[in-house]
């Protein structure tokens, strides 16, 4: 089965071929944080989805170079350097590190370059690409001395968000990414300086100023990867217009089709409302963590349901997926042991066919749910067969394999399951008092166990003391 994945450009199912010779190298941009606070977990599903994306092209073959933009300027983050009383630079530092902590605590793979909007050499790319457009009639200096696109000589505007621009109507802002000038819908490419930006400023030849934010990822990308992408993704709310401006700005300049395969994630919700701080309904991975979960349960959670469908947040949900990593974690548990023993008879294992299987669901446009839903009825018929004595050490070993194939993928494997001394002896302890049919001390030791970060449950096997979640 071919891999096949839902392009917005076409808004259909389409079998993706890369542009380069070999077939095999990938150049995959996805829009990155804006570095004004910290990021909410309604991000980080937009940024899970495309770290499954790359795993899994990785495990098929192909070789990702992925590029992760930084937004370090734009109105927000010149508003909170401002009400901080600090330089651009000295506020946005503090939030970069911290979401490069927070991809660590979700295991997402580093890109191969985060380059920050106020980089130099970005900032000379974009004023090098808004000068371009000048010289072909599609941008302009207005009188506020800020340039514009001009949207009205580009024809493909519109098509990546299916709508022409007849629909587009003024939204009223002054100078802002969105703001009209001359036409209904014309964005600013680079926004004149005021007193607003304080020290905030690059001269350009069009006078003191900054870029606006859809340029910064035109540049960035084009500079790093090239004129043309296969992949470039998103979250939904990027469509329009940020999606839409960065295909006008880049394709205005190169003459070439900017991305192949559009990609684009549904919203994280709460309460059935999108999650977004403008709301205020938003929780940081931090707060989740507070909570006792852990990243690899975060992970799980906002991975679970395929990218473009709506994910409702709950703390019922989190739970959900403790549970389902606890399954997956004493099913390897039980397999190591299984594959440590003696192997008398050889038998056959049958992973080698559902390796396949599980590849070929997340080949369908990452179908995540089906493959994880064939993971858990592999764990099913082989715990069953771990009960009833027909599953041998290496058929054992031959599942093993091919959950550590998966996993490649997945990125969900527990931490080291060694277990210090003082929680075996707490667990011996409440073994002990439930023995002696002594409840209350039981469900203390219990507590007492959660407290420290380590879980216990009663299986027909005796007691098994897990690290809760993992990692």
């Amino acid at each position: 089965m071919s891999l096949r994945f839902f392009n917005t450009y076409s808004r259909a199912p389409e079998e993706f071929r890369p542009i380069a010779a070999d077939g095999r190298t990938v150049k995959m941009y996805t829009c990155g944080p804006t570095v004004y606070s910290y990021a909410h977990i309604g991000n980080f599903r937009a940024y899970l989805f495309e770290d499954l994306l790359q795993r899994h092209l990785e495990l098929r073959g192909f070789k990702v170079q992925r590029v992760m933009n930084i937004t370090d300027v734009d109105d927000k983050t010149i508003r909170g350097c401002q009400e901080a009383g600090v330089p651009l630079a000295q506020f946005t530092e503090p939030f970069t590190e911290a979401f490069f902590d927070d991809l660590a605590a979700l295991r997402i793979k580093r890109a191969d370059n985060y380059p920050r909007a106020t980089e130099e050499q970005h900032v000379a790319a974009m004023i090098a690409m808004i000068g371009t457009l000048i010289e072909r009639g599609l941008a302009y200096q207005a009188e506020d001395k800020s340039v514009y696109f001009r949207i009205k000589n580009f024809a493909e505007y519109g098509r990546l968000a299916h709508f022409n621009l007849d629909e587009l109507q003024s939204t009223g802002r002054v100078k802002n990414d969105e703001y009209e000038k001359e036409s209904v819908g014309d964005f600013a490419l680079w926004k004149a300086w005021d007193e607003a930006d304080g020290p905030v400023r690059w001269d350009s030849p069009w006078g003191s100023g900054r870029p606006g934010w859809h340029i910064e990822c035109s540049a960035m990308a084009t500079q790093l990867l090239g004129e043309q992408l296969d992949i470039h993704c998103g979250g939904v709310d990027n469509i329009f217009p940020h999606h839409e401006a960065e295909i006008a700005q880049t394709e205005g300049v190169t003459g070439k089709q900017f991305v192949r395969y559009w990609m684009h994630c549904a919203h994280l919700q709460v309460d059935a409302q999108k999650m977004s701080k403008s709301l205020g309904n938003f929780y940081t991975l931090r707060d989740v963590l507070a909570k006792g979960y852990t990243g690899r349960e975060v992970r799980y959670a906002l991975m679970r349901v395929h990218y473009r469908a709506p994910l409702n947040f709950t703390w019922e949900g989190m739970d959900e997926a403790r549970q389902a990593l606890g399954r997956i974690d004493e099913w390897v548990a039980r397999l190591r042991a299984k594959a440590a023993e003696e192997n008398v008879e050889r038998r056959t294992s049958n992973a080698e066919g559902r390796t396949e299987a599980f590849e070929e669901a997340l080949d369908d446009d990452l179908n995540i749910s089906a493959a994880l839903g064939f993971l858990f009825e592999t764990i099913r018929q082989t715990n069953r067969a771990l009960d009833g004595g027909t599953l041998d050490a290496a058929a054992a070993r031959g599942w093993l394999e091919w959950w550590n194939r998966i996993d490649t993928v997945l990125a969900l494997t527990g931490e080291d399951t060694s277990v210090p001394a003082n929680i075996t002896a707490l667990g011996e302890a409440r073994a002990q008092a439930r023995l002696a049919k002594e409840w209350r001390k039981s469900d203390e030791l219990r507590d007492e166990l959660a407290a420290l970060g380590w879980e216990i449950r009663d299986t027909k096997d005796g007691q098994k003391i897990t690290k809760r979640g993992g990692a």
